[in-house]
């Protein structure tokens, strides 16, 4: 950070970072570890935090709630009769509603446990690089020995669990939801397509959750970034991550994610870079 650094994160920066949110929120390369490496290098040189990355993740979450809708709203419904009685148990709906639930459960658990470490000593930037390198290599063997060829309707409570358990790894900054998740999915032999799908509707309930809650948790609170430009990243994020669902779908159904995986190699190797020459703080 410069000496002539602020520590407060401006409207122009806000929007900077609204934009980097929405670009690599649902692309398996972390976008909690972007807004952490871009922050100290913005002329502010403040770490905009875990709060802000939750709070903007709601932007990118209703880009989900909208692209998705119809999914969501047919799940929402089968799962609300299957517990009045009016649905089949065995509704493949409704038992996507009862899936989504259960792997929501390992981020909502050690979101709560970890909550200290994950606003704390997690944000260093030696761990970002780290899991931004191990878990490209990761999910490059995932993409390349998986069998891709299962689909959401051969979910079983098991993988269900799976995925969510992959899910709750982002909580550390480098892991990446989405690239946990699909990272799963392609282990467990799910086609690119439905491990992407079920990545993004198991985030629903997650995000919105985390979003909210440290909403209320900072409201009025001060912090490196203020409510009107936290709320301009988050607009900015909305937009920009609809475009995003938009042309990963379509370029999922015909490519690998051999891209991305190069791009997290080089993104990891060049932020320990930076960290060994002084360029970047750790912490």
């Amino acid at each position: 950070m410069s000496a002539g650094a602020s520590n407060v994160i401006g409207w122009i920066e806000a929007a900077v970072l609204g934009v980097v949110q929405g670009l690599t929120e649902f692309l398996p390369i972390s976008s909690s570890a972007h807004l952490r490496i871009l922050g100290p290098l913005l002329p502010s040189g403040a770490d905009p935090g875990a709060a802000f990355t939750a709070i903007t993740q709601l932007g990118t979450e209703l880009a989900v709630l909208i692209y998705f809708r119809h999914d969501i709203l047919r799940i929402a419904r089968a799962w609300a009769a299957s517990l009045t009685g009016r649905g089949g148990a065995l509704d493949p709906d409704a038992r996507m509603g009862w899936l989504i639930i259960v792997g929501t459960l390992p981020i909502a658990v050690l979101g709560l446990l970890l909550k200290d470490f994950i606003e704390g000593s997690l944000r260093n930037l030696y761990i970002t690089a780290t899991m931004l390198i191990v878990f490209g290599l990761v999910l490059g063997a995932a993409d390349h020995f998986g069998r891709k060829r299962r689909e959401l309707s051969e979910l079983s409570w098991r993988d269900g669990l799976l995925f969510g358990f992959a899910q709750a790894l982002a909580l550390i900054p480098g892991v990446s939801r989405s690239g946990g998740t699909i990272t799963a999915g392609l282990l467990l032999g799910y086609r690119r397509e439905a491990a992407a799908r079920y990545s993004f509707l198991l985030a629903v309930p997650a995000v919105m959750a985390s979003g909210f809650y440290q909403l209320a948790r900072s409201w009025g609170q001060p912090g490196p970034v203020a409510a009107g430009p936290t709320l301009l990243a988050t607009v900015v994020a909305f937009a920009v991550g609809y475009g995003v669902i938009l042309g990963f779908m379509r370029f999922i159904s015909t490519r690998s994610f051999r891209p991305f995986v190069y791009y997290r190699l080089l993104l990891g190797a060049l932020v320990l870079v930076l960290l060994q020459t002084g360029f970047l703080s750790a912490v």
